[in-house]
């Protein structure tokens, strides 16, 4: 059994001996770093690429996720830099993220395409309720500020929401705005594994106030990244993981 950190804009990977791994799957080859920490072994993902080269449209989701099914992976965090349209979460902050709004148009969502059936994932608890509880406990112990608990809403991309689209959003009572947690977070449930994600608030959306300034995002990124990488560690090494508090395993329904 092994735990995951998927990193996403500016968190590429962690400071540590760490060895590459190439995981077939049947939807495309994924690297991950193997992060060795004593005795026990953490994988890394960068979503986007160690380069940062892939678009979020164009991430394999489904190839990345089956990957950390295949490493044995049970537990994830995930980080994700979005834009706020609730102005009680400042660009700087960070947020947990705790339901989404999946305004995807295009990418493959699921791995149960008809294949073995009509299955369904239950969305009740999307995000595991066992990690985000053991976040919130954590980063009080180590004086890491959390704002609060966020409705993401996931757009298509690559390009930013209209200011019309981002009214829309807040009035369906999206907090935050990003193109990447879905369909990750599904895909996670469908594998029976618990994720956690955390949003980096990078800038306000469009109409919210001044436009997007790359420097800005970067800056948010880096500001945080390091703390939060460390308190995801500190977790998965050292917490009480087990699965008999929620519904991770148990979220798939046969028709």
């Amino acid at each position: 059994m092994r735990a995951a950190i998927i990193g996403g804009t500016g968190v590429y990977g962690m400071q540590v001996d760490s060895r590459v791994e190439r995981v077939s799957t049947p939807f495309g080859t994924v690297e991950v770093d193997l992060c060795r920490f004593g005795d026990k072994e953490i994988v890394f993902l960068a979503r986007h690429g160690r380069k940062h080269s892939t678009p979020p449209h164009l991430i394999n989701f489904r190839a990345n996720m089956r990957a950390l099914k295949e490493l044995d992976v049970k537990y994830i965090y995930a980080t994700g830099a979005v834009g706020s349209c609730n102005e009680r979460f400042n660009p700087g902050e960070i947020v947990l993220l705790k339901d989404f709004i999946d305004f995807t148009k295009q990418r493959p969502v699921t791995f149960y395409d008809g294949k073995e059936g009509v299955i369904h994932a239950s969305m009740a608890d999307p995000y595991c309720k066992n990690l985000r509880e053991l976040f919130w406990q954590e980063a009080q112990k180590e004086g890491l500020k959390v704002a609060g608990e966020a409705v993401y809403v996931c757009t298509e991309g690559p390009r930013f929401e209209t200011a019309a689209e981002i009214k829309m959003y807040s009035r369906l009572g999206g907090d935050v705005v990003g193109m990447t947690n879905v369909p990750e977070v599904v895909l996670a449930k469908e594998l029976g594994m618990c994720y956690a994600a955390v949003g980096i608030i990078t800038n306000w959306c469009t109409g919210m106030g001044r436009e997007v300034e790359l420097e800005e995002i970067m800056a948010a990124v880096e500001s945080n990244k390091t703390n939060l990488t460390n308190l995801f560690v500190k977790i998965l090494l050292h917490a009480e993981l087990a699965q008999n508090n929620c519904q991770c395993s148990k979220a798939l329904m046969k028709l």
